[in-house]
């Protein structure tokens, strides 16, 4: 449980005595030893207690006994037993990202317990306040209290690293679980959040308050079970948005005769009071003390960020002389007003904080300011160091900056990492522009992210991939800046091409599609043709072209950016990126459906890996051609060069150029995929099933989204439905359908809703045609020929059973012309049977021979292909057709041939179908 530390004193004092009545005096000296603390106190960490132990219907644990104390009155038992070793803990499923508060809310219990009432009836509540008041504190414990409320979780979304408005939709889905894959971010999120119970809560809006509001106003309009609790220094401006301007901490009246007692009721000095005991062991609260401490409480306006950084200086300063150099800085500043009025009391909170350093911490802080997330204290001296300030005057001095609560040092499980507050690097950036060292620093920092992506890429082989990324994802928001910076018109463009090209392979191992795509089209813009090489150029155009088809398909630009490539490859002389080129316009062909110009591109494949004497090259190209043999419908020779691949091709598949690949697919996983379709159409049902077992198994390991969502839409499902496994194809569409929308895969989650069509179709079950329409919009706009006409021809059959026998031969029409003029041989049969079952249910008499013609002609095709599941399906429909008019023994033939040849898969609902016409 999240207990604060005098809260869990008093827990503790309590369940030593169960049952007893612990005074109010003991457990106050129990929780504030040696000090004098209000009843009050006790009060709140009792009724903090209550809150988290006694849920709604739930026994209770603490009895008050009035005048009193209190009595712990729910059993409690002890035991010698040690506890579980840590590897033994059984996982919780994670429900929020909220931090582990490290200290105790001062004074904020009624208006955080408001603040909680108020998200029940306003969908969007939002803190306001000057910075440092302690907003995020505030809205933190108001999360921590309605967590149980929502189903799907709370989620912190930090917004402060975020320099660029399109970014809010992307920081938000990464909160949230999603990986950002989308093309468009903003519609994946909103189509991940509906349907969901939970509280998103923003975190400082300021700087970003229009895109902010623009996305809060879409999340709310389309996900009624999301509310929204933001911070800010100034409210969001939409509609029903339920503002609370947080005031500062309760502090006495100057003119309070106040003793040590009557100082620690006001939440301010409380505060102050806590930090300084922290910072200082010894430190006490006298009555001498007291009206000067509550006079700098008072003076900071009751900001809890200034009274925390005064109470960390009771170590250096006594308090009349910490009271003393407050006053002069307050009116030096009120002479100087920096920026707006909400700004000017924590600029004058920093601005005394900053003059108390020393000349090389002064400069350290100014220069550490360029850095957006975690760094290294290398990092630092990369950056920060010169001939001004040493790498070992950079340790001493961040040392004094971590003591001094202006820099946080965080221990990950690599080394410590260092970050500046918001508000610290806010201040620290303008101090470093007026000394006019920030082009200079900014250009640092980008030469040295560059170089720090460079490293993280040469160490994947090293860590591993989950090691190396959760050792270098934290880099983002950097590589991030340093990408604005390079881009922006006082940046370098030869820089900013060097950064692009550096990150791509980070980008593919983040998963980070959008991401790469937008920044390759920049670096792709017409201004910058001076600064990039020609090989930058094809690296660029691979990336774009790559990060194109996997999220929105297969669409001509994907094409003329790897004919781009291919055409600079040649020109270079460079036959690896020939290669790659080539193979990204396989693929491309293969998405659209244009096997036949899919196999002229892997006949070049082999020729350029003959060309090299290239082994591996070879046994590649066998790969892509067995895939395109597979749509051709030449089942034998595909099987043969899948086969053959997957017996020579090593475990993994690395891009080529120096292992900096281009969001490959594993060519393994692609040829299993196609290799267990082949068997499935070739009648080696149980094969099939292993090979689709092994693929998934093989995709989930690989730690990307991808390859996951293709095994199971591709392979898994259309064998799971066409042989009978409804559950089983129900639990994967389940899955894949949210996996996909986590992932902002919204491409992928369309195909996965056409393939629960067709599993409703043969299941047996209704179809919303609406829905289903807009699904095969979505496949259609994205050109991905492979899946469209089956889905067209399902389609055809949801119109028929609605009763309109002449557009669901239509749409059979058209799936079967689309699949001959590309080259989509294997689904013909199938599409001819569909095409027959459409005219025997047309109620139109005298056309049974229309129908008789289709499957005469499905199972010639299926034989000549040796399809020899098509033939089945074909040849049973044909011999229900023929019974139904009187038998025919040409139909009795055709199915006892076809169900002769199989040798495995007799449990299959095509089986099972025709065992029983045959029998």
């Amino acid at each position: 449980m999240r207990v604060g530390g005098r809260a869990l004193d008093i827990l503790t004092a309590l369940v030593e005595r169960p049952g007893e009545l612990v005074s109010k005096r003991d457990l106050m000296s129990r929780a504030w030893p040696d000090i004098v603390v209000e009843e009050g106190n006790l009060k709140v960490n009792i009724a903090s207690l209550r809150r988290q132990l006694e849920g709604p219907g739930e026994e209770r644990f603490i009895a008050t006994i009035i005048g009193r104390g209190y009595r712990f009155v729910s059993p409690v038992q002890s035991t010698e037993a040690s506890l579980p070793a840590v590897h033994d803990a059984v996982a919780v499923t994670r429900d929020h990202n909220l931090p582990l508060a490290a200290t105790r809310v001062v004074g904020r219990s009624e208006i955080i317990a408001d603040i909680a009432a108020e998200l029940e009836d306003h969908r969007l509540v939002t803190v306001v306040g000057p910075g440092g008041i302690g907003k995020t504190t505030v809205a933190c414990a108001v999360a921590e209290q309605v967590l149980p409320r929502f189903e799907h979780g709370v989620w912190l979304v930090d917004l402060s690293p975020l320099k660029e408005a399109g970014r809010v939709s992307a920081a938000i889905a990464a909160a949230v679980g999603m990986t950002a894959h989308s093309a468009n971010m903003e519609a994946a999120l909103l189509e991940y959040l509906r349907g969901r119970e939970m509280l998103l809560m923003l975190d400082s809006c300021e700087h970003l308050i229009d895109a902010v509001a623009a996305n809060v106003g879409r999340i709310l309009a389309s996900a009624p079970g999301v509310r929204v609790l933001s911070t800010s220094r100034e409210p969001l401006g939409l509609g029903r948005e339920r503002v609370r301007r947080l005031p500062g901490l309760d502090a006495p009246d100057a003119d309070a005769m106040l003793t040590a007692r009557d100082a620690m009721t006001y939440p301010a000095v409380e505060l102050f009071v806590e930090r300084a005991m922290d910072r200082l062991e010894t430190f006490r609260l006298t009555d001498a003390d007291a009206p000067v401490v509550a006079d700098i409480c008072r003076r900071l306006d009751g900001l809890a960020l200034a009274i925390e950084l005064a109470a960390t200086r009771v170590d250096a300063f006594g308090l009349a002389e910490l009271r003393e150099l407050l006053g002069d800085r307050f009116r030096v500043l009120t002479s100087r007003r920096y920026g707006p009025d909400r700004h000017q009391t924590l600029t004058a909170t920093i601005d005394w904080s900053y003059d108390l350093l020393s000349p090389g911490e002064h400069a350290l802080l100014r220069r550490l300011s360029v850095f957006a997330g975690p760094f290294t204290l290398a990092s630092a001296v990369a950056v920060a160091a010169d001939a001004t300030i040493t790498p070992g005057q950079i340790a001493q001095d961040m040392a004094n900056l971590v003591a001094k609560s202006l820099v946080a040092a965080e221990a990950s499980d690599f080394e410590v990492e260092y970050r500046l507050f918001d508000t610290t690097r806010s201040y620290a950036q303008e101090r470093l522009a007026e000394c006019g060292e920030l082009a200079r620093l900014r250009r640092r920092h980008a030469e040295h992210v560059a170089t720090l992506v460079a490293q993280a890429n040469l160490e994947l082989v090293q860590l591993g991939e989950r090691a190396w990324i959760a050792s270098h994802r934290r880099k983002i928001d950097d590589l991030r800046v340093a990408l604005a910076w390079a881009f922006g018109a006082d940046g370098d463009a030869a820089l900013a091409i060097t950064l692009t090209v550096a990150a791509i392979p980070f980008w593919e191992r983040l998963s980070l599609l959008d991401e790469c795509r937008h920044a390759a089209e920049q670096a792709l813009a017409a201004r910058f043709d001076e600064s990039r090489s020609e090989r930058d150029e094809l690296i660029l155009c691979l990336a774009h072209g790559a990060a194109l088809l996997y999220t929105c398909g297969p669409l001509p630009q994907a094409k003329a950016m790897f004919s781009r490539a291919l055409d600079l490859a040649e020109k270079l002389g460079d036959l690896d990126l020939r290669v790659e080129s080539l193979r990204k316009l396989s693929e491309h062909h293969l998405w659209t459906g244009d096997a036949r110009s899919s196999l002229a591109v892997t006949e070049l494949l082999r020729a350029t890996a003959a060309f090299r004497e290239d082994a591996a090259g070879m046994v590649n190209a066998d790969a892509h051609a067995g895939i395109a043999l597979y749509y051709l419908g030449d089942l034998a020779s595909a099987r043969e060069r899948l086969e053959s691949f997957l017996q020579s091709a090593p475990a993994t598949q690395q891009g080529v150029a120096g292992g900096a690949a281009r969001f490959e697919f594993d060519l393994r996983l692609e040829a299993r995929g196609a290799l267990a379709m082949v068997l499935w159409l070739s009648g080696f049902v149980e094969q099939a099933k292993v090979e689709a077992r092994r693929q998934r198994e093989e995709a989930e390991a690989c730690n990307y989204a991808l390859p996951l969502c293709a095994s199971i839409v591709l392979v898994s499902l259309p064998i799971q439905v066409f042989t009978g496994e409804f559950a089983a194809a129900e639990r994967d569409l389940d899955f894949v359908e949210a996996y996909a929308a986590t992932h902002g895969l919204p491409l992928w989650r369309a195909m996965a809703a056409c393939m629960r069509v067709k599993w409703r179709l043969d299941s047996g079950q209704p179809v919303d045609l609406q829905d289903y329409r807009a699904d095969l919009a979505k496949i259609r706009d994205g050109e991905l020929g492979t899946r469209y006409p089956p889905f067209l021809a399902n389609y055809g059959e949801v119109l028929l059973n609605g009763g309109d026998p002449e557009g669901a031969l239509s749409c059979v029409d058209r799936a079967i012309s689309l699949y001959s003029g590309s080259g989509q041989l294997w689904g013909i049969p199938e599409m001819l049977r569909m095409k027959g079952g459409y005219i025997r249910r047309s109620g139109v008499r005298g056309i049974e021979d229309a129908a008789a013609r289709c499957y005469r002609e499905a199972i010639d095709i299926a034989r000549h292909q040796g399809a020899l599941t098509w033939e089945l399906r074909a040849a049973t429909d044909f011999v229900e057709l023929e019974r139904g008019r009187g038998g025919s023994s040409e139909a009795e033939a055709a199915l006892a041939t076809a169900y002769a040849r199989f040798t495995e898969g007799f449990d299959t609902l095509d089986l099972r179908r025709a065992r029983a016409l045959l029998g």
